[in-house]
């Protein structure tokens, strides 16, 4: 089992979601974060933001399901054909142990 950790725009955010649950993959939790990645915030005039608002969507999958759910959240999330920045990064990760809250019991 893998952990897929996408930061996108948040205005991306429903289109990813559709596009996740039209592929079939419905469980997905979605939190509002902010942050700056290489574009170290954005500068209006001469104030500089650099908390900008994020949505972070966490799924934990089988792993073979991992190609396409990436692709998936890639091609949903690009701004325009080339993509620009700020479009978000993917991060994956392996989970080791999993547990059912209601049931106690543990999967995998």
């Amino acid at each position: 089992m893998i952990l897929i950790r996408a930061i996108i725009r948040p205005d991306k955010k429903d289109e990813v979601l559709a596009e996740l649950s039209a592929a079939g993959f419905n469980a997905v939790t979605v939190v509002d974060v902010v942050g700056r990645g290489k574009q170290k915030g954005i500068k209006i005039g001469g104030v500089v933001y650099d908390e900008i608002p994020k949505s972070l969507l966490l799924m934990a999958v089988r792993a073979e399901y991992k190609q396409e759910i990436v692709k998936v959240i890639m091609e949903a999330a690009k701004t325009g054909e080339k993509g620009a920045y700020g479009d978000g990064k993917i991060f994956v990760s392996p989970v080791s142990e999993v547990y059912t809250v209601s049931s106690g019991m543990k999967e995998l």
